[in-house]
């Protein structure tokens, strides 16, 4: 055997050298089907690919697919094989895997996909995939297979089922992990008849085949575009949801249902409960879905033995992509796939769930925070925070100080790791971001600061600071981002709900605003950020916000440098009044051919959300005007007082409710009582006759003390 295996190793450096120094073609080919033997039967090493390598580079294998006329007696493939086999074998060394004459290969490797496959040709559609397989592994490889076309290859060699077609599901597997927004925004048609397929597959299946398709079909379903968009989408859910169903209604062991959990998960952060159809059938369901997602976790955590932890840290978090689902869904008022009955049930499940999380968080050791099951675990409790305030609160209390030290640490260090949602159930493309686990937990401690107890703990842990700190970062990736008109996002919300928690401590807890540093230097942030904000109407949820909480703190730090009328601090308040002075227009009522007050059109859209910020805005503001003797001439300069008067004196008093009347009476008393200027322009404005009309008693009394000491002083 020794001698049949050197006097091959001597044979193969023969040819080499003839490959090397052949003078003719026919000794080179001959030369030539000696290594591509010895390459397919596996008969060479790492040093010998090389070796090969050196002696005929890549222009040989160039020109042998390129040739069209074959030796004769040979089949019309037979130099493009020999070709194939040898760029195989170069693949097989990472360097050359990434070279440019291998990606400029990628078109003629789909072709090779792509072509009839017969007996004799297996062999180049397996150097083929061997090929491909190499590319993929490369730095640049993903990139130039989606840009060259050969998503849609695979995606055809798989349906077409020839030789090979589960190498082309497997290549698309890697591919879609790697770079899935640039693959379905490429070939989302071809890659949607793929997932076709398997959906049919799955819902047909009635083997271990099954429960193997589990573990594919989420790298087939897309995050973007959405599936339900189009009509072979919702079909492709119609099935999954079916074949889920019956699945998940058997008796399973673990090994089967742990796959089962991480598809429905998968769909869920693609399309939330939208593949779950409405009616008895959905709701037992999505209700069997919570109740399994809980039951896991509990089983997992309550008793966490490291070893079984680490082994289910995967399904553990697809069960609490679930588990926000179930939240969402109980606390959905309109069109819930749920009944009341069903709620109540699923939320005291969840609940106790939720205590095996706190369990196990208050068991994590500092070494563990990196660990991005941690912060899959904080960010699905700060979902229930946000919503359920009433239960588990002595236990959240005690985590408190944990989840306050692991936000700050996070925070600090921008943790390169990736939360698992994202990394397991959906694949990310590019670098990873530091986790921001506040953002998922601000919800909640905007809810506990409003209460006693978890806000002097949230206090006593430096909250506010680290809060500072992060609305002062949020602030510079907002202004970072492009300002034109853009959804919601999650920065805006983060900066908007952080608005919310400092607000909670203006309130609750004014002594801390006044004594602690933190709120000078958030205060300075706020009088430099709403005159930008400002302007930008598709951001007037977050000036709202701003513009609020900076009256509100204005009035507790007056005496603060920051606030003796320097420049930043007259833009702020001349922001804030524009805020506030424009928020209501008349508005012809075709029904009584009269003119009401109306909520402005700008406004409109985002009333809802910024109705209460207003009128807590003017509430601060009235307070501001007697601390701030050159406010008034502000709200002169914006002609606030005389807008204001001309609108009450042309709608009818009847639109106009109390609520609105007392927050226009209490600034206007502010600014009459504070500026004779600003008296005589309410006067000169009829401002006696509205404020009666209005029933204004103290504006009216204000206009009348007033104006009687002008007379007297003008009788003297």
């Amino acid at each position: 055997m020794a001698s049949d295996s050197g006097d091959g190793h001597a044979t193969l450096k023969r040819c080499l050298g003839v490959l090397r120094d052949a003078r003719n073609d026919s000794e080179q080919f001959a030369a030539l089907l000696v290594v591509t033997k010895a390459v397919r039967a596996g008969e060479v090493d790492a040093k010998t690919r090389r070796q090969i390598f050196d002696a005929i580079g890549f222009t040989f294998p160039s020109r042998l697919l390129l040739s069209r006329q074959p030796p004769a007696g040979c089949p019309p493939h037979t130099f493009r094989a020999l070709g194939l086999t040898l760029l195989a074998c170069f693949c097989t060394d990472p360097e050359l895997a990434g070279h440019s004459q291998i990606l400029n290969k990628i078109p003629t490797f789909n072709d090779v996909l792509l072509s009839p496959c017969d007996p004799e040709s297996t062999s180049m559609v397996d150097d083929v995939y061997q090929c491909l397989s190499a590319v993929l592994a490369t730095a640049r490889g993903p990139r130039e297979l989606v840009t060259k076309g050969t998503v849609s290859a695979l995606c055809q060699a798989y349906l077409n089922g020839g030789h090979g077609s589960d190498r082309a599901l497997t290549l698309l597997v890697g591919l879609l992990a790697i770079a899935e927004a640039k693959c379905w925004q490429r070939d989302a048609p071809h890659l949607l008849a793929v997932l076709s397929k398997l959906s049919s597959d799955f819902l047909k299946a009635e083997d271990m085949t099954k429960f193997e398709l589990c573990e594919v079909l989420p790298h087939f379903i897309p995050l973007s575009p959405p599936l339900t968009e189009n009509s072979q989408g919702s079909e492709c859910l119609c099935r999954l949801y079916k074949g889920l169903a019956d699945v998940l209604g058997s008796k399973l062991s673990q090994s089967q249902r742990d796959p089962a959990l991480k598809l429905a998960a998968s769909l869920v952060q693609a399309c939330g409960a939208e593949w779950i159809p409405a009616g008895t059938a959905g709701s037992k369901f999505l209700a069997l879905l919570v109740n399994l997602a809980c039951v896991e976790v509990r089983l997992t955590l309550e008793e966490p033995d490291p070893l079984e932890v680490e082994g289910k840290k995967e399904v553990v978090t697809a069960c609490y992509v679930l588990m926000e689902m179930g939240i969402q869904e109980c606390l959905r008022e309109e069109n819930s796939l749920l009944e009341n009955v069903q709620k109540m049930q699923l939320m005291r499940i969840m609940e106790e769930a939720f205590g095996a999380v706190i369990f196990y968080l208050r068991q994590v050791k500092q070494e563990e925070l990196q660990d991005p099951f941690i912060f899959a675990s904080v960010r699905v409790l700060g979902a229930w925070m946000a919503e359920e305030t009433s239960s588990l609160k002595q236990e959240i209390c005690e985590l408190l100080p944990f989840l306050v030290d692991y936000a700050r640490k996070l925070f600090k260090e921008g943790s390169p790791a990736v939360s698992v949602p994202q990394a397991a159930l959906v694949s990310t493309e590019g670098s990873a971001l530091p986790q921001d686990a506040l953002r998922f937990l601000l919800p909640g401690f905007c809810h506990l600061t409003a209460e006693d107890k978890p806000r002097d703990i949230l206090i006593s842990e430096g909250a506010p600071a680290l809060l500072c700190e992060y609305f002062l970062q949020q602030w510079k990736v907002l202004s970072s981002e492009s300002m034109a008109p853009a959804p919601l996002t999650s920065t805006e919300m983060s900066l908007q709900t952080t608005c919310g928690v400092f607000l909670n401590l203006v309130v609750t807890a004014p002594d801390l605003v006044r004594h602690d540093k933190t709120f000078s230097s958030l205060m300075d942030a706020l009088l430099k950020s709403l005159p930008l904000l400002l302007p930008q109407k598709h951001h007037l949820a977050l000036a709202a916000n701003v513009a609020t909480l900076g009256l509100m703190m204005a009035r507790l730090l007056a005496g603060s440098a920051a606030l003796q009328g320097t420049q930043s601090a007259k833009e702020f308040f001349g922001a804030a009044i524009l805020f506030l002075s424009q928020a209501h227009t008349a508005r012809a009522e075709p029904s009584s051919d009269g003119v009401a007050v109306a909520v402005s059109a700008a406004y409109a859209s985002a009333w809802d959300d910024i109705r209460e910020l207003w009128f807590l805005g003017m509430q601060a503001l009235a307070g501001c005007i007697p601390l701030f003797p050159w406010l008034p001439h502000a709200a002169l300069q914006a002609r606030w007082p005389q807008e204001l008067s001309r609108l009450l004196s042309r709608v009818a008093p009847a639109s106009v409710d109390l609520e609105l009347i007392t927050a226009f009476q209490a600034v206007l008393v502010e600014l009459a009582g504070a500026s004779e200027q600003c008296r005589d322009v309410l006067l000169s404005h009829h401002g006696t006759e509205w404020a009666n009309l209005y029933g204004m008693a103290a504006l009216e009394q204000c206009l009348a003390e007033q104006g009687g000491a002008s007379s007297t002083l003008g009788g003297k």
